[in-house]
């Protein structure tokens, strides 16, 4: 999620972005990847004329808004953590702590939330130091391994990944974009699993990846982009996204699943896709990535079928 960068904000607030998707984010934990400083401060992560460089900045409000529209908690681990540098990351963390939204993805941290009587840990990670490091597999899983000792439910956001129209398929090893090495999604995804995650959601590569079942846990590689104002490109695959909803049981099992189509119009705003494109997508790409190794498979009415047993 952005919502614009110094000065170019929504004139009617963040909130109006949303207006439109906003039924299908009521839950008891709606959580998003939060890719933009909160605040009012000068972006440091560019040098000037510098491409291949962007930098994202909303306002604190942007915090309040997100909550009234029924977020709950966001990740702040991703690229552009320190976009308005290590001031950024404070005017962040104390809007969303204001507006009564959790995060996760600070290096070490675990939020715990209780939802219906069930402690649920939420965890986020990305492939930079400043981050909680998905470069640094055997600290992670330490770290869900914690979180498992103290919640019945963990959830891990993750942002890793190559991005853009080519970064559709989830490839075996080391994924790089820029020259930046992304991490390795199936290694990493796999990895937090096994020492106890129960649901991993992805945001890095900007575009719809494919879905698979690990040991009966669902992994979502990348949801694609959700909000973009005047910030992403709505080209083709790059507008094509989904609201993935998942019931958990009280110990973390799978129960039931769906995906709730969307398609980013310009300047960068969700709308219902009433053609269903995500539903296909993430089909086409599940079957190409893990067909005979946990490839989802979604109705067509949106519905996630269960594992097989």
């Amino acid at each position: 999620m952005t919502f614009g960068t110094v000065n170019a904000w929504p004139p009617a607030g963040v909130g109006s972005l949303l207006t439109a998707v906003t039924p299908s984010l009521r839950s008891d934990l709606t959580m998003g990847n939060l890719e933009s400083a909160l605040g009012d401060l000068p972006m440091t992560k560019c040098a000037p004329h510098e491409t291949d460089c962007y930098e994202f900045e909303a306002p604190d409000s942007t915090a309040q808004d997100l909550k009234r529209a029924g977020f709950s908690a966001v990740n702040v681990a991703n690229n552009h953590t320190l976009d308005a540098g290590t001031a950024g990351e404070t005017s962040t963390d104390t809007a969303l702590r204001a507006a009564g939204l959790a995060w996760a993805g600070r290096p070490g941290q675990i939020s715990y939330l209780t939802r219906n009587g069930i402690t649920i840990a939420l965890l986020g990670f990305a492939p930079w130091s400043y981050d909680a490091n998905a470069l640094e597999l055997p600290a992670a899983e330490a770290l869900v391994r914690q979180a498992r000792r103290h919640a019945q439910v963990v959830i891990v956001m993750e942002h890793i990944g190559a991005e853009g129209d080519g970064a559709q398929h989830v490839r075996a090893g080391e994924e790089y974009y820029l020259g930046q090495d992304r991490g390795n999604p199936i290694a990493f995804t796999h990895g937090v699993i096994d020492a106890g995650a129960d649901l991993v959601v992805g945001s890095g590569p900007h575009v719809l990846r494919g879905f698979q079942w690990y040991h009966g846990h669902l992994i979502a590689y990348s949801l694609g982009n959700f909000s973009g104002y005047n910030t992403l490109g709505l080209d083709g695959i790059t507008s094509v996204s989904a609201v993935l909803h998942v019931t958990l049981g009280a110990r973390g099992q799978f129960v039931t699943g769906s995906i709730t189509p969307l398609r980013l119009i310009a300047p960068g705003t969700p709308r219902p896709d009433p053609a269903g494109a995500a539903i296909s997508a993430v089909n086409g790409l599940s079957q190409a990535d893990f067909s005979g190794n946990g490839a989802v498979h979604i109705s067509a009415a949106g519905t996630i079928q269960p594992p097989a047993a």
